[in-house]
């Protein structure tokens, strides 16, 4: 489970949020165990809510409150422990992301958020909503940009992903975008920071047609699998389900091509969208 943290003013307001569940919870002399019990929950999710890492939901706050008998407490301070530049189905996952030891993805139909460039989200997020405010725009892009400094620690966590082809081939963006999209990919895996498969048009029907996802190991927590949908998500801590998402990704790995053959493939089709954009630029100098 999540390591507790200390109850200290400095650290963010879910940080405290949850250290004072954790405190309420053992001055009334349970366990996590016992208190997720009495909340129809798993002893380790009461550790991710103390680890200011899950989200607290209304109805969590008000059966801590009535259970510990901490006269409203949590109820009251809901909205400041919830704060977050993410959507509210997201957030979680967004914080689960720093702690995993492991995180592996399998994507469909675009480039992972993680491995996103700024313009790949940019033009993602325009093509969502057109009539975005330009600061809007720009909050967006800047909050996914930040999920991608777990990369900077060398070692943890250890990340691969499959993507379809048709991801690397959906001109998001144009050319320009999609061939830097593409290199920065293709050196993050050179640089053997992420593991890369791609899943050819060639192979088919697959195990993973139902949609992306992605799951997470972490060092004293349960392993989770998340799935997302249009203005919705997912997690999952039941093991039947993790299992057998575990099982789809492998099956995904076992049909796509090999981290070789993968980054020569994505390389090579970043190559012909540079040929594109240059043969583009030649033909507007010479109209």
């Amino acid at each position: 489970m999540p390591k507790p943290k200390t109850l200290d003013p400095s650290e963010s307001t879910r940080a405290l949020y949850g250290a004072e569940l954790r405190h309420q919870r053992e001055k009334a002399g349970m366990s996590q165990e016992d208190l997720g019990a009495a909340m129809f929950v798993s002893g380790s999710f009461v550790g991710q809510l103390e680890a200011g890492v899950r989200r607290m939901r209304l109805e969590y706050a008000k059966s801590v409150d009535e259970i510990l008998g901490t006269d409203g407490f949590f109820v009251r301070n809901l909205e400041a422990a919830r704060k977050s530049p993410y959507e509210h189905h997201f957030a979680d996952v967004v914080e689960l992301e720093g702690l995993a030891t492991t995180i592996r993805e399998w994507g469909p139909t675009l480039v992972p958020g993680l491995l996103q460039t700024a313009d790949y989200t940019r033009a993602i997020v325009l093509a969502y909503d057109p009539v975005l405010p330009e600061d809007l725009v720009e909050e967006r892009v800047a909050a996914r940009q930040a999920r991608g400094r777990i990369f900077h620690d060398p070692r943890t966590p250890r990340y691969s992903a499959v993507l379809d082809e048709s991801a690397l081939r959906r001109p998001v963006g144009g050319s320009a975008v999609m061939a830097v999209q593409l290199r920065h990919i293709a050196a993050m895996a050179r640089r053997r920071r992420i593991i890369v498969q791609v899943m050819p048009l060639s192979e088919g029907a697959n195990a993973g047609m139902q949609g992306m996802f992605k799951l997470m190991t972490f060092e004293d927590a349960p392993p989770l699998s998340y799935t997302e949908g249009s203005e919705t998500g997912r997690l999952f801590d039941d093991p039947a389900v993790v299992t057998r998402s575990t099982l789809t990704y492998d099956l995904i790995g076992g049909a796509a091509l090999s981290p070789g053959a993968s980054l020569d493939l994505i390389e090579q089709v970043a190559e012909e969208y540079e040929d594109a954009q240059r043969s583009r630029l030649e033909d507007r100098d010479l109209a």
